[in-house]
């Protein structure tokens, strides 16, 4: 019974904690290649305030950096005015707030790309 208690517990402080999850910089990771063309739409939204929303169209056949560029490029031109967006180690996309932003989370929306895997951590 403690146990049980113990991982209840422990379930909801993580709940608590992803509820809010609001940081100043994330890391989004794609692995694998496009089986199949698709879209990926990722949002992007502050702690208070409208949420931007990025959508990339991805070809069939793109390679990991190749879809992270693509991803990147969508964020860039959306959300640049609040969100610095880089490339790093080819397969990832870095989003940090600019001077003056709130803190924000970093969601998939969707992914209908058969092959790639979106894997979103704080920084």
């Amino acid at each position: 019974m403690r146990k049980l208690m113990l991982a209840a517990s422990l379930m909801l402080a993580m709940s608590t904690a992803s509820a809010d999850g609001v940081e100043n910089k994330w890391r989004v990771e794609f692995s694998g290649n496009a089986e199949r063309a698709g879209h990926i739409v990722l949002q992007v939204a502050p702690a208070k305030g409208e949420p931007i929303r990025a959508v990339a169209e991805i070809a069939n056949g793109r390679a990991e950096n190749d879809v992270a560029r693509d991803v990147g490029a969508a964020l860039q031109a959306v959300a640049s005015n609040h969100y610095n967006v880089e490339i790093d180690d080819g397969e990832d996309v870095l989003l940090k707030k600019q001077d003056g932003e709130r803190d924000f989370v970093v969601t998939v929306v969707e992914n209908n790309v058969q092959g790639v895997r979106i894997d979103i951590d704080a920084e």
